[in-house]
C-alpha cells in the first residue's frame, strides 16, 4: 500500500489541477466477469493473463488458443492509477480525487510481479492469443466487434522529458527544487450523463468533449527472442494509437510467429489526432474482436509489399508509417498508399500519388512513442466505381 506522504503528494497533484470528485454512488464498474460477455470466449486481464510493459516476442507462451473466425471478448486495463510515479496503488490514487471504488484485477496487476519502469513500457497487455494454423507471412484480421467502457473516469497524464513538449510542460511547482524531477500531472476525467468527457477547469468551469473509445495497443508478437517494449510501435503493430480504429474498423496485422499470438491493451475513451500530453483519456475497456486468419497469396503479397500494419473503418482504408522521424513516417505513409491502391485498386504510380495529394488525408496518430506515426485515409467511396 502506498505510504501516508505518498498519498498526500498524489492529493496535492490531482487538487492542483482542479480535478472533478466523482463519488462511490456515480461507480458503475464492469468487474471481471461481470456484466454482459458477448463473443465466443471471454479473457480476463488477470495477472495470470497479461504481460506489463513487455510485448509478446516468439518465445510467448499463449493464454489462449482459439479457431479463426472466434470472437474472443477480453478485459483490458489502464496503466494510469497504477504506476510506480503513481504509488503503485489505484485505490488510495483515485481516493485522493474522491474516488473509492475502482476495479479489481487493476488491483490485482498492481499488487503483483516486478515492474521496473527503467526497463519495461507502462501499458498492461490483455494476451497472447494464439490462432490454429496461423503462419508468418499470413495476415491476422482483427475485426473489433464491441468495445465497453468498463468505468465511468480515467486519467490523461502529462510526465517529466515526455510528451510534444517535454521541455515545457508539467511547468515545474511553485516551490519546487530546480534539481528535483518535476512530478507528473495526473487529471482524473470523468464521463457524463449525457456521455461526454468532462475535464473540469476550475471556477466552476469544465470542458466537456465527446467520447469515441478504441485500443491502443493492438498486435502480433514480433519475430524476435528479444524483450519488446510496450510504447514504439512497429510492423508487428502494438502501440500505433490510431483513434479511428473503435467498433466496426478492421485491422490488418501481418503475421510474424507460428499462431500470431494477438494482444490488446492500452485502451482510451478518446484521443485527439496526436495525443500530445504524452496520454490521452485512458481508461478501462472490456472489447470483443473476431480474429480471422487470411492465407491467400494475394492477402499475403500485399503484406509483404506493406510490410505494415493496415485497417479500413467503414468509409475509410487507412495506410500507416511508422518511424522515429516524423517525416520519414510521412513518406512511409505516401509509400504504402501508393503500394496498396495499386494492389487493390490497379492504380499505376503516378495516379496514385496525384489522387492521394488531391484527396487523401494523412492525419498524424501520435507524436509521444517514440516511434512517432501517420496513417493515411483514403475515402472507400471515391474508388466505387474502379
Amino acid at each position: 500500500m502506498a505510504s501516508t506522504a505518498v498519498v498526500e503528494r498524489l492529493r496535492q497533484w490531482l487538487y492542483t489541477i482542479h480535478c472533478p470528485v466523482v463519488g462511490s454512488d456515480a461507480m458503475n464498474l464492469l468487474q471481471t466477469g461481470g456484466g454482459s460477455v458477448s463473443g465466443d470466449v471471454y479473457l480476463p486481464a488477470d495477472p495470470a493473463r497479461i504481460s506489463w510493459g513487455l510485448l509478446p516476442n516468439s518465445l510467448a507462451h499463449p493464454v489462449l488458443t482459439v479457431d479463426s473466425g472466434t470472437a474472443v471478448c477480453l478485459d483490458t486495463i489502464s496503466h494510469e492509477g497504477i504506476l510506480e510515479d503513481q504509488g503503485r496503488d489505484p485505490a488510495a490514487f483515485f481516493a485522493a480525487a474522491g474516488i473509492t471504488a475502482i476495479l479489481d484485477d487493476a488491483a490485482e496487476v498492481a499488487r503483483s510481479g516486478v515492474h521496473d519502469p527503467a526497463v519495461h513500457g507502462p501499458h498492461v497487455i490483455t494476451g497472447p492469443i494464439a490462432v490454429r494454423g496461423a503462419r508468418p507471412g499470413d495476415v491476422l484480421e482483427v475485426e473489433i466487434l464491441e468495445l465497453r467502457r468498463r468505468a465511468p473516469y480515467g486519467v490523461i497524464s502529462n510526465r517529466h522529458g515526455k510528451g510534444a513538449l517535454p521541455e515545457e510542460f508539467p511547468q515545474r511547482p511553485e516551490g519546487h527544487e530546480a534539481t528535483a524531477p518535476v512530478p507528473p500531472v495526473c487529471t482524473i476525467t470523468k464521463v457524463d450523463a449525457a456521455e461526454r468527457g468532462v475535464l473540469d477547469v476550475g471556477d466552476g468551469r469544465a470542458i466537456r468533449f465527446p467520447l469515441d473509445s478504441f485500443l491502443g495497443i493492438m498486435g502480433v508478437a514480433a519475430a524476435t527472442e528479444q524483450p519488446v517494449h510496450s510504447v514504439p510501435p512497429g510492423p508487428h503493430g502494438g502501440n500505433i494509437d490510431v483513434r479511428m480504429l473503435g467498433a466496426g474498423a478492421r485491422l490488418f496485422l501481418p503475421i510474424q510467429v507460428p499462431g500470431a499470438l494477438f494482444y490488446a491493451g492500452d485502451p482510451h475513451f478518446a484521443m485527439g489526432d496526436g495525443e500530445v500530453a504524452l496520454t490521452a483519456f485512458e481508461a478501462p475497456l472490456r472489447a470483443t474482436v473476431r480474429l480471422t486468419l487470411h492465407a491467400d497469396a494475394r492477402a499475403r503479397a500485399l503484406a509483404a509489399s506493406l510490410g505494415m500494419p493496415y485497417a479500413e473503418t467503414a468509409t475509410d482504408h487507412l495506410v500507416l508509417g511508422l518511424d522515429q522521424d516524423l517525416d520519414e513516417a510521412v513518406r512511409q505513409a505516401t509509400r504504402n498508399a501508393i503500394a496498396f491502391l495499386g494492389d487493390r485498386y490497379r492504380l499505376p504510380p503516378p495516379i496514385a500519388l496525384a489522387y492521394l495529394s488531391a484527396a487523401a488525408d494523412f492525419r498524424i496518430s501520435q507524436v509521444v512513442d517514440l516511434v512517432k506515426g501517420v496513417h493515411c485515409c483514403i475515402r472507400k467511396s471515391d474508388l466505387e466505381l474502379l
